[in-house]
């Protein structure tokens, strides 16, 4: 089994692209598994339950953002629930091997989850993560991002300190930089060439 990722910043296109290559292997025939690290999240699971008991209990939607910030120990609970995915995701790997799966396709990877803890605690932090046979990064610029009908809610200033995270990881997690700024059919075709080649 093959394990493809996409990563890149928010509104980047990378469900867009993983979606294009799903479609693709599976009208090869191919047995795809669709893969997101924040679905997959042991913490985004609890903190899901917990937003419908709240919205079951009160009848009240709670005022949801994304996450530009967080504390001490904030962060310290996400690098222990990183470790627990960590895990997790081994034992479905070898689950989707046994099933004959032939991709996992990752709409983010353990690198985005990376990047988010670098940003959100203002210094670097390494754990060794499962390296897959594929990794891209859809460098996309914030402007173009911003631009675009579906925007982050967090604005371009947090695009920009993010982009500068994901440039500089780039050659130490040997990524395959695909320019993002084009259309969709375009930075798919590149895609489709990089993986096939």
């Amino acid at each position: 089994m093959q394990i493809i990722t996409i990563s890149g910043l928010d509104g980047s296109g990378k469900t867009t692209q993983i979606n294009l290559l799903k479609n693709y292997f599976k009208q090869q025939n191919k047995r795809v598994y669709y893969f997101h690290i924040v679905q997959f999240s042991l913490a985004n699971k609890i903190n899901s339950f917990f937003l419908s008991f709240f919205k079951k209990n009160f009848k009240k939607q709670p005022n949801i953002k994304s996450v530009t910030h967080a504390t001490s120990g904030q962060i310290f609970l996400r690098k222990i629930f990183f470790h627990l995915d960590k895990w997790r995701f081994k034992f479905l790997c070898k689950k989707l091997k046994k099933n004959k799966y032939d991709y996992l396709l990752s709409d983010r990877y353990f690198y985005d989850s990376l990047v988010n803890i670098e940003y959100l605690s203002h210094s670097t932090w390494v754990s060794n993560i499962q390296t897959p046979d594929e990794a891209f990064y859809l460098q996309t610029s914030p402007t173009v991002i911003m631009n675009r009908s579906r925007k982050p809610d967090q604005g371009i200033d947090y695009l920009q300190q993010k982009k500068k995270l994901y440039d500089a990881k780039t050659k130490l997690w040997h990524w395959k930089v695909i320019n993002g700024d084009r259309n969709k059919e375009a930075i798919f075709e590149e895609l489709k060439k990089q993986i096939i080649h």
